[in-house]
């Protein structure tokens, strides 16, 4: 079992060998057998290899070039996607929180995978607890469940008591013996998903999924009536299955799934670049979209340390005691939060030793109670906490404190007390000193609330410090609603009207941890897409229920292990980077979706169109009416207007704020262009197919340039706004045709022939009719809004 001195060596090596090692296969990427599978195995790479195995064998090789796509597919996803993996592998590194353990009566470093069965485990505040097991040493340790339970109180935890996996330490510190790891802690799985490479729940992907199912459910009718269609134009199956198949490839969105990957997969390689650790894709759509971004002050505003600015005693108290009890409280204190650590530099640059003085009770400082302190024999109890919990409101000192931090500076209280416990606080107080703390503001703080303000982001300044020092921060910073800081004590508990405070308000001071997990859904229920900050344990339900939690390197491992987003360098500045990608990646997502969904649209319209009509023909004994385009134009029209195109969109730098509701968005241009592209080259081919005959292939000559330039003319609209690369892109994509119908050997490749003046003419007043039909749709619907 293992003494209180922890495992021998010998006892570790013991445990390795017997399996006794905590490995819940705790990962931060898929590993590269499933990214492979997973880019050579999907439902689109499956139709389009049936459909391509047709064509080819009923039409010869050429026809079956579109699945040329699939090879594109699974190389381009899966580099990509290793490429992330890596990424995001070297990263997790850093981010990686390691478990303090006693072995050989040492306290030594461990990776939480290197943890065995019997090990004897040490936590303080911010520490996650990784396995399960009893507590063999407590000093006033308070374990938050809320992740496991939903319950948002503190648990003591005596000896004896357990502790779970998946919780972590809020106050005290102890040490608890590893029994259940592995597979068999309560919550591996928890534990293994905080830093997951995952393409988990996403709006775009759920948008992009919902269209891809309601194609599979038309291709399948609109295929019978293309049979059905085309046996009255001729009885070679041949003819027949290639014309189908013709007209069910650009049906399907091949490229569009394949696109979003690579999206999402060099958005968190160009986030690593600046070291930021993207824990779930999916986050980066909620960069995106994030138009509220709550800032914890404390360790983003500020840089993660703090100055002792003076000790300034309070009535006949002399320097030499508030000295000595505030290194005898800085010795007592075994996991000094970064006040105490400030408190103890100085005292140390001052020369103040520890007077000796011997603790009988240590009152460990929580974010909720904000104060600690200790019983010290002879000398009583000292507590050193804010002034407005520990003070009465009308007390002098307390006045005197308010004062100071409306001056932007950090006030604490020491006092003297009769009795004070965890529990029900403090009796008897006495004000002996005021601790004046100065924050050293980080240098880009300014310039980064100026972006977010430039671009439409709501910043609401959130702190556990008192009002009016977080107020005169805000206000050095050039925060708008600074001078009227609201305490959060005096906040309304109803969710609506907390809401309608929220609108207004910027800045908050003496917030506590639920209060910042209420503002967070106050918002949410006001429709608004909410980002957090945040470093501390106090801030982890906070990260957590937030839309988007973005967590600081240095901060506490719960709230690196419950947050989206950890900025390994600590760095404020990286926040517009970060946002700035989300903004490219779901833009470029919308227009490569506008692309692919035109065609989509297209397609279906000219099959439905072709089979009735065949149909119409069949029925009043007129001329048959084939389908205008071969597997092979198709493959020629679709390179050159969606997919070479598509992918240099889909990395393109933009700066819109995305918008909700990808579907609709989607759904709005794709549907009036694509019926605008499907019409007017349905109504050209009829008319050619008239002039011309079914014999030669003109016909199809025509609606080939008649699509490719509503295609084109779609590929415009989507890839505005304009830079000069996109208008020689647009251009070369626009002229490609004419090459190929003007070069003999590529005309002859793809089955076409040079276009007569009728022909060119003719494919002119169509493109023209559906850009005036596209016109009017817009103009129309401007003046309905």
């Amino acid at each position: 079992m293992g003494s209180e001195t922890g495992l021998t060596a010998a006892e570790v090596a013991e445990r390795v060998a017997a399996g006794a090692v905590n490995h819940a296969r705790r990962r931060t990427s898929r590993p590269f057998s499933q990214i492979l599978r997973a880019n050579l195995i999907t439902p689109l790479n499956g139709v389009i290899g049936v459909l391509a195995v047709i064509a080819v064998s009923f039409g010869g090789w050429k026809q079956g070039l579109f699945a040329l796509v699939i090879v594109a597919n699974i190389l381009i996803g899966t580099l990509q996607e290793v490429r992330a993996k890596r990424t995001l592998d070297k990263l997790s590194l850093l981010n990686a929180a390691p478990a303090k353990v006693r072995r050989d009566g040492q306290v030594a470093e461990v990776a939480p995978d290197q943890l065995v069965r019997d090990d004897l485990v040490l936590v303080e505040p911010g520490d996650r607890v990784m396995v399960d097991g009893p507590v063999i040493e407590s000093r006033n340790l308070e374990i938050d469940e809320s992740l496991l339970t939903g319950e948002a109180d503190p648990v003591p935890k005596a000896v004896g008591d357990g502790v779970r996996s998946g919780s972590f330490v809020v106050a005290g510190s102890g040490v608890f013996r590893a029994e259940q790891i592995g597979a068999e802690a309560y919550a591996a799985k928890l534990v293994e998903e905080a830093s997951r490479f995952a393409l988990a729940r996403s709006d775009l992907r759920e948008g992009i999924n919902r269209f891809i199912k309601l194609i599979t459910w038309l291709i399948v009718p609109i295929a019978v009536l293309l049979v059905i269609s085309q046996l009255a134009y001729t009885a070679d199956w041949r003819a027949i299955i290639v014309s189908t198949v013709a007209g069910i490839v650009p049906m399907i969105p091949e490229g569009l799934v394949l696109l979003t990957s690579v999206a999402f997969a060099v958005g968190v390689v160009r986030l690593g670049a600046r070291r930021c650790l993207v824990q779930e894709l999916p986050a980066i759509e909620g960069l995106a979209r994030t138009d509220v971004l709550c800032l914890d002050k404390t360790g983003t505003l500020t840089e993660g340390g703090m100055d002792v600015d003076e000790l300034r005693p309070v009535g006949d108290t002399d320097e030499r005691t508030i000295g000595e009890a505030l290194a005898a409280l800085v010795a007592a204190d075994d996991t000094p939060n970064p006040t105490v650590r400030a408190v103890a530099t100085h005292l140390t640059t001052s020369g103040v030793a520890a007077p000796g003085w011997p603790a009988d009770e240590v009152l460990p400082f929580s974010s909720a109670r904000k104060w600690s302190g200790a019983t010290f024999a002879g000398q009583g109890t000292w507590l050193l906490g804010a002034p407005e919990v520990l003070l009465d409101p009308d007390d002098p000192a307390g006045v005197e404190a308010d004062r100071v931090a409306s001056q932007g500076l950090r006030v604490l209280v020491l006092v003297t007390a009769e009795s004070a416990t965890t529990a029900g606080g403090a009796i008897g107080v006495v004000p002996r000193a005021l601790v004046i703390l100065r924050q050293r503001l980080r240098s880009t703080a300014a310039e980064t609330l100026a972006y977010f303000k430039e671009q439409g982001v709501a910043v609401k300044i959130i702190s556990g410090d008192a009002a009016v020092s977080v107020g005169a921060v805000a206000r050095r910073l050039g925060v708008d609603g600074a001078a009227e800081p609201v305490d959060a004590r005096q906040l309304p508990t109803d969710p609506d009207e907390l809401a309608d405070l929220l609108e207004r308000a910027t800045v908050f001071g003496r917030v506590q941890p639920h209060q910042k997990q209420a503002f967070v859904k106050a918002l949410q229920s006001r429709r608004h897409t909410v980002a957090m900050t945040g470093d501390g344990v106090n801030d982890v339900l906070a990260l957590k229920d937030a839309d988007l939690g973005i967590a600081m390197g240095s901060g506490s491992a719960a709230s690196r292990s419950v947050a989206q987003v950890v900025l390994l360098d600590d760095e404020f500045a990286t926040l517009p980077h970060v946002v700035g990608e989300g903004r490219r990646v779901i833009g470029n997502i919308g227009r490569v979706a506008d692309l692919f969904l035109t065609k989509t649209t297209y397609a279906i319209g000219l099959a439905l169109f072709i089979a009735l009509g065949a149909t119409f023909a069949w029925i009043t004994g007129r001329p048959p009416l084939p389908y205008p385009f071969l597997p092979i134009h198709q493959s020629l029209i679709n390179a050159f207007t969606i997919g070479i195109p598509a992918f240099l969109l889909a990395l393109a730098p933009t700066f819109e704020r995305a918008e909700p509701d990808f579907v609709k968005h989607v759904l709005r241009f794709a549907v009036p262009a694509g019926i605008c592209c499907a019409v007017p080259t349905g109504i050209v081919y009829l008319v050619a197919l008239n002039h011309h005959g079914p014999g030669t292939v003109l016909p199809q000559v025509t609606a080939t340039i008649t699509l490719f330039g509503l295609a084109v003319g779609a590929l415009a609209l989507a890839a505005r706004p304009y830079v000069w690369w996109k208008m020689i892109l647009v251009g070369a994509c626009a002229t490609a045709l004419a090459v190929v119908l003007a070069t003999p050997p590529l005309a002859d490749f793809f089955d076409l022939e040079g276009p007569t003046p009728w022909n060119l003419a003719a494919a002119a007043i169509a493109i023209g009719a559906g850009v005036a039909g596209y016109a009017g749709y817009r103009w129309v619907k401007r003046l309905r809004e």
